[in-house]
């Protein structure tokens, strides 16, 4: 930022509109970043943006000056001398200024900003008075003294110098190196250069030599501050040498009318350099939920007791289609594996097995166990530690508690499981050996009702003999093909079930990991994802505020 008065140059005058763009940039920096960066911080960076929304919000374009400095240093000397007459009262040894007291130049109503300023003792410096042109626009303030020994006179000085539009220093050569005024007063005001200027008053007091070596040591100290731009103007309040350059300095911001809004983007900039070491300068690649966090959440869903039961499931109801029809009976003795976990397709009441879920809030799956838990929790632990490596501890903190499971993953994870259909259409093969059975096994018990017939007649003493194939009876050969048959029928049907219900577990497997994975990213993988989203738009607009 180019100093207002540390060069005889004027300043490229502030845009309102880079201004709110700024403004908008800390606003929306400090949203993204919330609790992630320092509160303190953020309050004072909130705090500078009501300031700067109500400072832009006031009419007119008047300049606030501000003279501080410690007791004795002869700023209401100064302010009188820029006034023209006596309105400040001067005291050398204690503290006489103990509210601020404002002097106005011009015409231009000021009422509502020194209300704003919460400054009530105002005086009206005449047209005539010398200077009054050059100054037209201003309100200088005369500021307790920043070293006084009244606390309420010291609060009073920082919160107006808080408001000022440009602060201008008033100092002398005994006091001008005062640890205490660089660190708490001048230090702050890094980065302030363009609406800061230094005055080294009562320089009368010493030799020519003396006043060009005491300057650059007060240089020097300001560089340390980081208010290497800041112009140092000698002066003699008292005798009145010096003070045409002060009335210089100032009367070039004045006519600028842009002293406010520099001011204001100084302290953007100020508040979001401070800011911009709390997020790093990259963010971690969102990482996908890996084998290990997929394999513990299926686990935890009790998918591997439901592939289990899926593909007893199908092997039993295979063999109750395909099966022998004289012992195929004995399977339905067994309750289906399904059913004894409650996961018919349909439960009691109409209900869809879903729906029931949804209903009852969780289905009759046992719930995950603390050893399933915990592997959930090492294997989202392990995915956090890769999306946060390298961010400030606040944001990796944000990212371990994002990605951290709870009660309602595991009500996810079971809607997801519910959600998958475990019964597909019933496979055609299942028809043709049913129908094949059947007709295996009538033809075993017409052969058998024929032999019956034949020896029932035997015993009456009426032979007949019945037709053959080769030697066997025709009704024996159907009883024993019919048997061997479906026997063989049954076995190579068992064979086949075998298979379709590996395929059939494998099928639903698939589906239920894909459901598990898009709840592993709502729940986990996204959250991690929105809070690095936090972190980058933290980052570029805090990178945009500084400008």
């Amino acid at each position: 930022m180019t100093p207002i008065l540390g060069r005889h140059r004027p300043a490229a005058p502030v845009p309102a509109e880079q201004l709110a763009q700024r403004s908008e940039d800390l606003a929306a920096a400090l949203d993204h970043g919330g609790s992630r960066l320092p509160a303190p911080d953020v309050a004072q960076a909130r705090a500078l943006l009501e300031k700067a929304r109500a400072r832009t919000a006031l009419t007119g374009s008047r300049t606030v000056v501000a003279l501080a400095g410690a007791t004795g240093s002869g700023k209401s000397t100064l302010f009188n001398a820029l006034v023209g007459e006596p309105i400040s009262r001067i005291g050398a040894r204690r503290p006489t200024t103990s509210s601020p007291a404002a002097a106005i130049w011009g015409e231009e109503p000021s009422a509502d900003l020194l209300q704003w300023l919460g400054v009530s003792t105002r005086h009206q410096v005449a047209a005539g008075s010398p200077h009054a042109a050059d100054l037209d626009g201003m309100i200088l303030l005369d500021l307790p003294d920043l070293d006084s020994n009244v606390a309420q006179h010291r609060a009073e000085a920082d919160r107006v110098l808080e408001l000022a539009d440009v602060f201008v220093w008033v100092t002398d050569p005994q006091k001008y190196a005062d640890a205490v005024m660089h660190d708490q007063y001048i230090s702050r005001l890094a980065g302030h250069d363009a609406v800061t200027l230094a005055v080294l008053n009562q320089v009368d007091l010493l030799q020519r030599a003396e006043v060009g070596e005491c300057v650059a040591d007060l240089k020097r100290l300001l560089v340390a501050d980081g208010l290497a731009g800041v112009r140092i103007i000698p002066i003699s309040a008292a005798r009145g040498h010096g003070v045409d350059d002060v009335v210089s300095a100032i009367a070039q911001v004045v006519q600028q009318r842009n002293a406010a809004e520099q001011r204001l983007l100084g302290d953007l900039t100020v508040h979001a350099t401070g800011l911009r070491p709390h997020v790093s300068d990259t963010e971690p690649p969102v990482q996908d939920a890996g084998p290990e966090l997929d394999r513990a959440l299926a686990q935890a869903a009790g998918v591997p007791v439901v592939l289990d039961a899926v593909e007893r499931d199908y092997f039993m109801r295979s063999t109750q289609r395909g099966g022998w029809p004289f012992t195929r009976w004995i399977t339905k003795l067994r309750p289906a594996p399904l059913s004894r976990l409650g996961l018919d397709e349909v439960v009691k009441g109409g209900l869809s097995r879903h729906e029931s879920s949804t209903v009852l809030g969780r289905s009759s799956l046992p719930p995950p166990t603390p050893a399933s838990r915990a592997a959930v929790d090492v294997a989202s632990r392990e995915l956090a530690q890769l999306a946060s490596v390298g961010l400030p501890q606040p944001w990796a903190d944000a990212v371990q508690d994002a990605a951290a499971p709870d009660e309602k993953l595991y009500d996810e994870l079971d809607r997801a499981v519910m959600g998958v259909p475990l019964r597909g259409r019933d496979p055609g093969w299942w028809s043709v050996v049913a129908v094949l059975q059947w007709l295996f096994a009538i033809v075993a018990v017409l052969g058998l009702l024929w032999l019956v017939s034949l020896s029932v007649l035997a015993f009456g003493q009426i032979h007949l003999d019945p037709p053959t194939v080769g030697i066997i009876p025709i009704p024996l050969l159907m009883l024993v093909l019919g048997l061997l048959a479906g026997l063989v029928l049954a076995s190579l049907s068992r064979w086949i079930a075998r298979r379709g219900a590996a395929h059939r577990s494998r099928v639903v497997g698939a589906r239920m990991r894909q459901e598990i994975s898009a709840v592993a990213a709502r729940q986990i993988t996204d959250p991690v994802a929105v809070v690095l989203n936090d972190h980058r738009q933290t980052r570029v607009h805090l990178e945009a505020a500084e400008g």
